[in-house]
């Protein structure tokens, strides 16, 4: 017993070093110095230690020295990475580089700097925002909307409130520096400050549904059951964090600060939220999840309501339409209150 415990003790012990190893690896090629070549050379550098330090921790007389020594520089790397602070001072890609942020009245709450761009193609927009007061006593419904480009299992997911007629979508995102790709190895390494993009539907739903072609973007409005009360506390939540995140910002994170889970974390100001699932990590489940949860609140099954709520057809449709998010709610049904 005492021998099993050992090796697997030292089993243990190997893997960490090897995880942490490729962890810190990437951590100094991704968040180095901006010189190419001199974060090159200490990622390799790096690694090259590690590999050392692991070799030898599986030698039994350099075990201690190895283990000693390479926590010593994972420490020093910790450290490192640790004081490497986000910023709202960057040269940001155009789709987000204004902030949004709200003010508030009493039950009034005027959201600043809407974004309403005007495409011609994905790439080929005019700018363009407006201010407009909502009433929270108007506040009566949200709904989910998923756009998958890459299969079933990844969708990205972002609410839009309803307070009567009038729609406000917000998409929690990666904000991207003007030089900048999406990767989502990447953005576990502080590459993305996050941004709440606050947007007309006629922007947020209509550049998924009728300007992105590469790839193309399948796109679900799913109404979301639930009381006034509790959308009220999930909006106050995205407004008070959009404040937040305009004097302080924050790292966007692939695993642990993305569009689906930090919906979840706002979702649970409610009584009755949903438990936190593999399938909000794997966010292209997300709206079957709900529906087995019963907060699609709907007698249809997963399949039909899914086909009634795929909206790119009656996007391409009403286009610049000034009732677009009318008709691309064409075919809801409208689900039971809390």
């Amino acid at each position: 017993m005492r021998r099993v415990t050992r090796v697997v003790g030292l089993f243990i012990g190997a893997f960490l070093m090897f995880g942490s190893w490729a962890w810190g690896t990437l951590a100094l090629y991704f968040d180095g110095p901006e010189n190419d070549t001199l974060r090159t050379l200490l990622a390799s550098a790096y690694a090259v230690a590690g590999l050392v330090a692991l070799g030898s921790y599986c030698t039994k007389r350099f075990r201690r020295i190895s283990a000693v020594s390479y926590t010593g520089l994972f420490l020093v790397l910790v450290l490192w990475w640790s004081a490497i602070e986000p910023s709202n001072n960057r040269e940001w890609q155009p789709e987000v580089d204004v902030l949004p942020y709200a003010t508030f009245d009493g039950d009034l709450v005027t959201v600043h700097n809407i974004r309403n761009f005007d495409y011609q193609t994905e790439t080929d927009f005019a700018s363009a925002y407006y201010d407009r007061t909502y009433d929270l006593t108007k506040l009566d419904s949200v709904d989910l909307i998923a756009a998958y480009w890459m299969g079933p299992m990844i969708a990205h997911i972002f609410l839009s409130f309803g307070f009567g007629d009038d729609h406000l979508a917000i998409s929690i995102e990666a904000r991207k520096e003007a030089t900048e790709g999406y990767s989502s190895i990447k953005g576990f390494f502080k590459q993305y400050e996050l941004i709440y993009i606050v947007g007309d539907e006629r922007d947020l739903i209509r550049v998924r549904t009728n300007y992105r072609k590469d790839p193309p973007e399948d796109v679900y409005l799913y109404s979301l059951a639930g009381s006034p009360e509790n959308a009220k506390r999930v909006f106050l939540g995205y407004m008070k964090t959009i404040n937040e995140l305009r004097e302080r910002p924050k790292f966007y994170n692939t695993l642990t600060a993305n569009c689906t889970n930090v919906i979840w974390m706002h979702t649970r100001l409610n009584p009755g939220h949903v438990p936190f699932s593999w399938k909000i990590l794997l966010s292209g489940f997300t709206p079957a999840y709900l529906y087995e949860q019963g907060k699609l609140g709907t007698n249809l099954s997963f399949e039909e309501l899914q086909r009634r709520s795929h909206i790119n057809e009656v996007a391409l449709q009403a286009d610049h339409a000034a009732d677009f998010s009318s008709r691309i709610r064409a075919n809801f049904l409208p689900p039971a209150t809390e």
